[in-house]
């Protein structure tokens, strides 16, 4: 048998008609950047996280980077992220002008150590910006009392968690702003790149869909020296067929997730840890082994598709060299990334192929 990591057919074949309609009324429509589909989109995904504002881009990097600009955050301060995270975390306060902090996550929840932030930060740090990795959300009430304590500044990175919450209340509600990705693989994917800033600063949305807009406020009247980001129209619409969806299709992923929980015994084999305050949508389930790639050969071997979330941490990357980290410097990252395994996770994937993935990692000695 054999089960890919991840296939968008299932979920592509159901929403087929929906999709090519959404198509058809964009090309008829012949309005293609900044109309009444991103107006759509906005409206009904700001209303879906539970916020009063959403402004689209091009892209989940400029989702967390326009707000880090539009907040005054640049040259000169620092922004605290995680130490495992996917790079366009860092990216985002690189491209805004500020200095990137690292703070090592929780061995277990893989999320930012509430315990660490403290420590990392000095009369420069104006910002946190926690990410909901893999799905799941960070232990959020000590995040927000740190950045109160410190009047920091607090963007989320929700590119992985669309829909997650924390005791209850939906991520993205808790800090300043947040940015979602809207690449292909998310929870909910556009069919090529996009993104979302959402907050419930009005003066904020404003200002970023104007940095997004070349930092137009209204047609060649230029405020700001801005970007160009914007959500397109026919990305709009195919995540607008999809959004209503997107509920029931996270539940699908809780279904897979219970059956992974429940079924993986191999005393090799780490199983991701759920806090009680967490309700994860589980963009990525990541399992750690420390013998991580022979298990990965192995189940290449037997037809069962993997990805490595991520196998070199940020700080021992080419593009952050400068900061001059080496080796052991981020131990907790490197143990991450040197034994973390993505196993299969997507909508429609079968009972019979959850069970062969279940069966051989179960086999693996």
């Amino acid at each position: 048998m054999n089960v890919p990591f991840v296939t968008f057919r299932p979920m592509e074949k159901e929403l087929d008609k929906e999709l090519r309609a959404a198509f058809e009324e964009v090309y008829q429509a012949s309005w293609y950047i900044e109309g009444k589909q991103d107006e759509k989109f906005e409206k009904a995904f700001a209303e879906y996280c539970g916020v009063n504002y959403c402004v689209g881009v091009g892209n989940g990097l400029d989702a967390l980077m326009l707000p880090l600009k539009a907040m005054g955050i640049g040259a000169g301060d620092e922004v605290i992220v995680p130490s495992n995270t996917y790079i366009a975390t860092a990216l985002a306060v690189t491209y805004a002008g500020a200095q990137v902090v690292f703070v090592e996550p929780d061995i277990k929840t893989y999320n930012i150590d509430p315990t660490k932030i403290e420590a990392a930060i000095t009369d420069k740090t104006k910002a946190i910006m926690p990410v909901h990795l893999y799905g799941q959300a960070c232990d959020m009430d000590p995040i927000m009392e740190i950045a109160k304590k410190y009047n920091l500044k607090v963007i989320e990175d929700c590119a992985q968690a669309h829909g997650a919450t924390y005791k209850g209340r939906k991520i993205g509600t808790f800090g300043d702003a947040c940015g979602y990705s809207f690449y292909p693989g998310k929870n909910l994917g556009a069919l090529g790149d996009a993104g979302a800033f959402t907050t419930n600063d009005e003066e904020l949305a404003k200002k970023v869909k104007a940095i997004a807009n070349y930092g137009s406020d209204y047609k060649y009247h230029h405020v700001y020296q801005g970007n160009n980001s914007r959500l397109d129209e026919l990305q709009a619409a195919f995540l607008s067929a999809k959004l209503p969806h997107l509920d029931r299709m996270n539940a699908f992923r809780r279904e897979v997730a219970k059956k992974y929980m429940e079924g993986i015994k191999n005393p090799l084999v780490t199983l991701p840890y759920v806090p009680d305050y967490a309700t994860p949508v589980w963009h990525i389930f990541a399992i750690r082994c420390d013998r991580r790639d022979e298990l990965q050969a192995y189940l290449k071997e037997n037809g069962i598709g993997t990805n490595n979330h991520y196998p070199i941490p940020m700080h021992l990357q080419g593009a952050y060299a400068d900061l001059g980290f080496k080796k052991g410097d981020f131990p907790i990252a490197e143990e991450i990334s040197n034994t973390q395994i993505s196993i299969p996770m997507y909508y429609g994937i079968t009972d019979e192929e959850i069970n062969y993935v279940i069966d051989k990692i179960n086999e693996f000695k």
